[in-house]
């Protein structure tokens, strides 16, 4: 594995936009910019200038915003745009051109030499203006291999920080985009940022395999939000690497992940997925009595990331079918009562059978918890006073 170094390309203000309920006002980029810079991302990439005349209003915006973070544009390879983004006082401008012969023969038309021709010319004037340059071939799953490392060995020869490989349909598998990174790693100089989509249910393995293989950049975005199924989530990404190797985003502040799904869930008036890595509401839940009595002894066994890293907190359901008397005799614990084996077989039993029915509140469950003691603190004093 070589992750000597990476940076994460937030896209969520530029991919993001392309999500089918996506309609993010100008105080709603302001307010994830600044909260992806806060988390700590280097990169934030937003929509090209040249879309809208209120794409253009809010790259200026964000452009001016104090962060730390580089804000790109994403263009097509014309003079045009390129000219626009860099009016906009971008840090980079991430170019992009289909390759596979399918976008050449139904997109734009070209040839592979026109491709690397017109990408040189456009890299020119950026590397003139001072800003970091991106070349990006959509598409590169389905490009032949010959064409693709053609494109890529030409405008790394005329000196662009990074190239791109977009797996744009989202068709890829994690030994695929090992095969291309390496490939394109071993014909290249420069950096390498991967794209990937979520047709296929594989881009944050998609991602991690391509980081493994040597890339250093890698696209993401809040939610996995974009076009279709969208790409990489952050919170997944995150998870993956931390599973891997904790020191490789220790110096991400984890605990502010949950807040940030949260706030772009509620700009697009969605649910944060319940299957979401970290932030999913019940991603640190359970529920099944062997594992709820495990966990409650050494939470690792079944929990291998620990909530707290990220601002969440462990929880254990008791009133369902399912549930185990380890279980139910912690929750007692934590209402101050002690229940002897019979009390707690009988109260665990009483559970399960209201719960076949429909699940049980916590109130409902610390209700009977609690009078179960009341019967056992009457069924004590009866035999004292019995004595």
């Amino acid at each position: 594995m070589t992750l000597d170094r990476f940076s994460i390309i937030d896209s969520t203000l530029r991919e993001g936009e392309q999500f089918a309920r996506a309609r993010f006002t100008t105080a709603q980029k302001v307010a994830i910019a600044e909260a992806l810079d806060a988390f700590g991302v280097e990169y934030i990439e937003a929509t090209s200038p040249v879309a809208s005349p209120q794409s253009e209003h809010d790259l200026r915006t964000l452009t001016a915003l104090p962060l730390h973070a580089r804000i790109l544009t994403h263009t097509r390879c014309t003079i045009e745009d390129a000219r626009r983004a860099v009016d906009c006082h971008v840090g980079g401008v991430n170019l992009l051109f289909g390759a596979s012969q399918l976008l050449r023969e139904h997109s734009h038309g070209r040839t592979v030499d026109q491709i690397i021709a017109e990408a040189i010319t456009v890299i020119r004037f950026l590397q003139a203006c001072d800003v970091e340059v991106r070349f990006s071939c959509e598409d590169a799953f389905r490009t032949e291999r010959a064409d693709l490392l053609q494109i890529f060995r030409a405008v790394d020869a005329c000196g662009v920080q990074r190239v791109g490989i977009a797996d744009t349909v989202g068709i890829a598998t994690p030994r695929e985009v090992e095969a291309l990174v390496r490939d394109v790693r071993a014909n290249v100089r420069c950096d390498i940022e991967f794209h990937g989509h979520n047709d296929g249910g594989c881009a944050i393995a998609n991602a991690f395999a391509a980081l493994e293989t040597g890339a250093t950049h890698l696209d993401t975005t809040v939610l996995g939000i974009g076009e279709r199924n969208g790409i990489t989530s952050l919170s997944g990404l995150i998870a993956r690497l931390y599973l891997s190797a904790p020191q490789l985003v220790t110096h991400y502040r984890l605990q502010q992940l949950p807040a940030l799904d949260r706030m772009v869930a509620e700009f697009l008036g969605i649910d944060i997925p319940f299957n979401s890595c970290i932030t999913g509401e019940t991603a640190f839940t359970h529920k099944a009595g062997l594992h709820t009595n495990a966990v409650l002894k050494q939470p690792t066994t079944y929990e291998a990331l620990d909530p707290a890293i990220f601002g969440r907190e462990r929880s254990v359901l008791i009133g369902h079918r399912l549930t185990g008397r380890h279980a139910v005799a912690q929750r007692a614990r934590e209402l101050g009562i002690e229940l002897g084996g019979d009390a707690l077989q009988s109260i665990t039993h009483e559970i399960k059978t209201r719960a076949d029915n429909v699940p049980l509140s916590a109130l409902e469950v610390d209700s009977l918890l609690l009078a179960q003691n009341a019967d056992l603190r009457r069924q004590l004093s009866d035999i004292r006073a019995n004595a």
